[in-house]
């Protein structure tokens, strides 16, 4: 699913490649959209892909990772595509993004601030069902904790 929507954004896309670079670029996104600049501690990414009128985002990563977020006792997973819609304070159709939920993976369709006056983000699934995290917890900082498994 996620290839083919890249292949129906890429046109007008402002593409970049390289590690440095992309991972330059995808922080600066989540800074343009105010949501914390640790909320996707990729590793590998060779593509990050942004289109700005439709506002469609792709990332590539070489390899899927496991990433534990320690303060909130979470661990998310990352698959080589992650692909979302993005706006101010969210992103929404989210693909690629698993959080584990006692023993199963739950999908992450849609991540948001609804007021930043409460410190808090937002995860909900595609069932609509949504817990909310400290924001803090999502800090670059805490992205590069080095609590990273691969």
């Amino acid at each position: 699913m996620g290839s083919r929507q890249i292949a129906n954004h890429r046109a007008d896309a402002e593409i970049y490649h390289g590690e440095a670079l992309c991972k330059q670029k995808y922080r600066e996104l989540l800074g343009e959209i105010s949501l914390p600049g640790g909320l996707l501690p990729l590793d590998d990414v060779v593509e990050v892909g942004y289109n700005r009128t439709t506002g469609f985002v792709w990332l590539t990563q070489k390899r899927k990772k496991e990433h534990r977020f320690r303060s909130i006792g979470r661990s998310v997973s990352y698959d080589t595509e992650v692909t979302a819609f993005v706006e101010e304070r969210r992103m929404r159709r989210l693909t690629g993004v698993k959080s584990k939920e006692l023993l199963i993976w739950v999908t992450i369709s849609d991540i948001h601030i609804d007021d930043p006056g409460t410190g808090k983000i937002t995860f909900a699934n595609p069932t609509g069902i949504s817990r909310s995290f400290p924001v803090s917890a999502f800090e670059l900082d805490e992205g590069n904790s080095g609590d990273n498994k691969k």
